[in-house]
């Protein structure tokens, strides 16, 4: 990495949920889960320095007793990317990368790909991250956001929708050996931006499409930004739920 470089990683931590209040400071085999993702975000060889954004003083308290980074930002942010923008905006820093506060076991390697786009080119702003769908039923479930990308790896767009549809493709789940094709790609998110462009970004309106997909970065590409769009073999697992720390738990164990 350019030795002056500096590259920040926000986790922005918010109390609020409606499916998980408190999600961020849940326990997770004696930690809360915010501190399995500062871990994660550490051992990063091209990040600098960690912090967590929050909003809340029972999840400032926790970090704090965990000797984590943290800043504590305005509650009236519509969204994480907002609560990060706030926390790049005083501090001296080149590359923000905003990792999700719900993903306790976000490989590094995954964030080492995500920086490197914007190491390596001074033309672009923003990158983020893919990995290839197997599934017909992840192909058709809404919550699973697909992008498609062109020929130079960037996001030309991203839906809930089954995209690229395959008209001569049913989408049903049979043992016709799916798991043999690549039939879309899954939009992993975390972001690395250049903190002129973040800044810029967290200033735009809510745009046509952003607002009728609810995904915030289709507001780039409406603004006509290229997304670097890096494919990793990595997928990570996000807790939407309190039963999805069992999951965690059972990767873990796994790992052992």
């Amino acid at each position: 990495m350019p030795i002056n470089k500096k590259v920040l990683a926000v986790i922005p931590a918010r109390w609020a949920s409606v499916r998980f209040p408190g999600k961020p400071i849940a326990d997770i085999l004696g930690k809360p889960m915010v501190q399995w993702v500062a871990e994660q975000a550490e051992k990063s060889s091209l990040v600098t320095d960690v912090i967590i954004a929050t909003d809340d003083n029972r999840i400032y308290d926790v970090v704090l007793g965990f000797g984590g980074k943290v800043v504590m930002t305005s509650p009236n942010h519509q969204s994480g990317t907002d609560r990060v923008a706030e926390v790049a905006r005083n501090i001296e820093c080149d590359i923000i990368v905003n990792i999700q506060g719900d993903e306790p076991l976000i490989p590094p390697d995954n964030i080492d790909l995500v920086i490197k786009p914007l190491l390596d080119s001074d033309e672009l702003v923003v990158s983020t991250l893919m990995t290839s769908i197997s599934s017909s039923s992840e192909m058709l479930d809404p919550d699973i956001c697909k992008v498609v990308v062109d020929d130079a790896g960037c996001a030309l767009y991203f839906t809930r929708a089954p995209i690229p549809y395959n008209r001569d493709f049913e989408y049903m789940d049979t043992q016709m050996g799916l798991n043999q094709k690549v039939l879309g790609y899954k939009h992993i998110g975390i972001y690395a931006y250049k903190k002129s462009f973040l800044l810029k970004f967290s200033n735009m309106k809510i745009s046509r499409l952003e607002n009728i997909e609810k995904l915030e970065q289709l507001r780039i590409l409406e603004n006509r930004y290229s997304i670097k769009v890096v494919e990793t073999e990595q997928n990570s697992i996000g807790v939407d739920r309190p039963g999805d720390i069992e999951k965690i738990i059972k990767n873990i164990a796994k790992k052992k």
